[in-house]
């Protein structure tokens, strides 16, 4: 069976074809950007409706597929930006009532777990989860991911973003960081780790500060890396420690960053712990994984009553009721 998978709960409109048999046929995408500014959740959605097609067409394409040879259409239901869940919402529901498709809504973060596993040798890890909005440190425990730290206030990906928007450093701001910050030195930021949570956002307020004061941008780049991956590694050694578990899976958007993963990789060699990271095309927002968390739930007896969008819905909240089938990918 084939899944098409539809992917649009922020600034990324995807579309991927996925096997039954773990091979991805395509995994096509067009993101929203700016360069000034953030995501407005209206411009986003004018943006995914505008592609949504011709992003369709290239991955069956490239695929090689025809709509009529799909078996299975998911979407994801949430959490996301209310007005661009309903674009992707409303393309698979004409998708699947236009062409007599099962659909299926699946949840965004638990994609990103289960693309990890399908894509790297981890077995059962403590996923550390970094993207815009979330922050997490997840794991499989009791038939459900459950969440062990997370931030606070505001996830990574939008703490350098609102930094990026101070600095002028368009959207999104993340790759910019990566790359001022090879040529900074470290001033010193607050270091926010409250048990096995964490906080950015005072953290982007000194960054506001002293960028007013005349502070250079890559001094400051350099030294937001530095402060928010080791509170990221302590975090997730904590969690290691305390769920008893040898690996560590990094996934989301920021895990694209080589000085992140850097820093976990050492962590975790000096605990005799394996450390993988999702390869960089599945590590941010993309279609891929919501076809193949599509094919999991549905193999494992999911069906939907109801074609809907959950913009709040939480990793704890979900039935890993493919856990025993799939656990050892």
């Amino acid at each position: 069976m084939n899944c098409l998978g539809i992917e649009s709960t922020a600034h990324t409109f995807g579309i991927a074809v996925v096997s039954d048999k773990e091979k991805i046929l395509s995994n096509e995408k067009e993101v929203f950007t700016t360069s000034s500014g953030g995501m407005i959740p209206n411009k986003v959605a004018e943006h995914h409706k505008r592609v949504c097609d011709s992003v369709l067409k290239k991955a069956l394409e490239k695929a090689n597929v025809k709509i009529e040879e799909i078996g299975l259409i998911s979407y994801s239901h949430g959490p996301g930006l209310s007005p661009a869940l309903v674009v992707g919402k409303d393309f698979a529901k004409s998708l699947a009532l236009n062409h007599k498709k099962n659909i299926i809504g699946v949840n965004h973060c638990i994609a990103h777990l289960t693309i990890g596993t399908l894509v790297t040798p981890a077995k059962d890890p403590v996923y550390l989860y970094v993207s815009g909005v979330n922050t997490q440190v997840i794991a499989l425990a009791g038939g459900k991911f459950r969440i062990f730290g997370e931030t606070l206030d505001i996830g990574l990906g939008n703490a350098l973003d609102k930094f990026g928007r101070e600095a002028g450093l368009g959207f999104p701001a993340g790759p910019v960081i990566e790359k001022l910050a090879l040529e900074g030195k470290y001033i010193e930021l607050p270091y926010t780790v409250k048990g096995m949570d964490v906080s950015f956002a005072g953290l982007v307020t000194k960054t506001k500060q002293l960028l007013e004061k005349g502070e250079k941008v890559e001094d400051l780049c350099y030294s937001i890396q530095e402060t928010c991956f080791a509170m990221l590694a302590e975090v997730s050694e904590r969690a290691m420690a305390h769920c008893e578990k040898n690996e560590l899976l990094l996934i989301g958007g920021v895990g694209a960053n080589k000085r992140l993963i850097e820093m976990l990789e050492k962590m975790c060699s000096e605990r005799n712990a394996k450390f993988y990271s999702v390869p960089l095309e599945y590590a941010g927002d993309q279609a891929a994984m919501i076809a193949w968390q599509g094919i999991l739930e549905f193999n494992a007896g999911k069906r939907i009553s109801e074609i809907d969008i959950y913009p709040y819905e939480r990793v704890d909240d979900v039935d890993v009721i493919w856990q025993q089938s799939k656990l050892e990918l």
